[in-house]
């Protein structure tokens, strides 16, 4: 078994429809889908870490955990361009546009987003 994430989504449709486009800018893809339930790979392969979108098990409406973020891997900053840019198009909201973050490095660039459901990611290139 690969390693995982798990996020609650609010809207499952939505939410497919946000991570599709998204998730592309960086080379990810669906990997497999069942009832309430989508998971993403990077090229929708069956190895590596997969990211889980659920509606939440209870009933009640997902929420976003505090101090919890999904970081993903850019190849470029082109990439984390167009990831923060798709992101903010399709109903998530800016948390940190574009740019250098030289406190975590002086390579580090990175943007983030939090998705319709409210969950936050990053998107960081650090040559």
């Amino acid at each position: 078994m690969d390693a995982y994430a798990t996020l609650g989504a609010s809207d499952a449709a939505a939410t497919a429809t946000f991570y599709d486009a998204v998730l592309s800018t960086i080379g990810w893809a669906m990997h497999s889908e069942f009832p309430g339930w989508r998971s993403y790979t990077k090229g929708g392969g069956e190895g590596g870490f997969k990211l889980w979108l659920c509606t939440p098990f209870d009933g009640a409406p997902a929420s976003a955990g505090n101090g919890t973020m999904i970081g993903f891997v850019a190849a470029s900053h082109d990439e984390v361009h167009a990831f923060h840019a798709a992101s903010l198009a399709l109903g998530g909201t800016d948390e940190g546009p574009p740019g250098p973050r030289a406190h975590y490095g002086p390579n580090w660039y990175s943007a983030y987003v939090r998705d319709p459901s409210g969950n936050k990611l990053a998107i960081v290139y650090d040559s």
